[in-house]
């Protein structure tokens, strides 16, 4: 049996050992090309979780879109311990 679920827009299927066993690489080639999880059950609980690997981003692929968004209106370097008071 299959289940097929979505959480945070990743697409999570839910199958046995067995089906695994039978349909391997199809489920391999799904998640290479669509992405997502696997999770495989023995007896109705989890055992594994299937991901596939993900390639390192550099900083600008993550937050390049956000450049020139935020405005900073004291200088980084400033101290900031005043505004911490006894949390030091």
């Amino acid at each position: 049996m299959v289940m097929t679920s979505r959480f945070q827009n990743i697409m999570i299927q839910t199958i046995s050992k067995s089906e695994l066993k039978t349909k391997m690489l199809a489920y391999f080639r799904q998640l290479e090309k669509e992405g997502g999880e696997i999770i495989v059950t023995d007896n109705k609980k989890p055992v594994l979780k299937i991901v596939p690997v993900k390639e390192k981003q550099s900083f600008d692929d993550v937050f390049g879109h956000l450049q020139g968004t935020m405005k900073v209106y004291a200088p980084l370097e400033e101290s900031t311990e005043d505004e911490w008071g006894d949390l030091k």
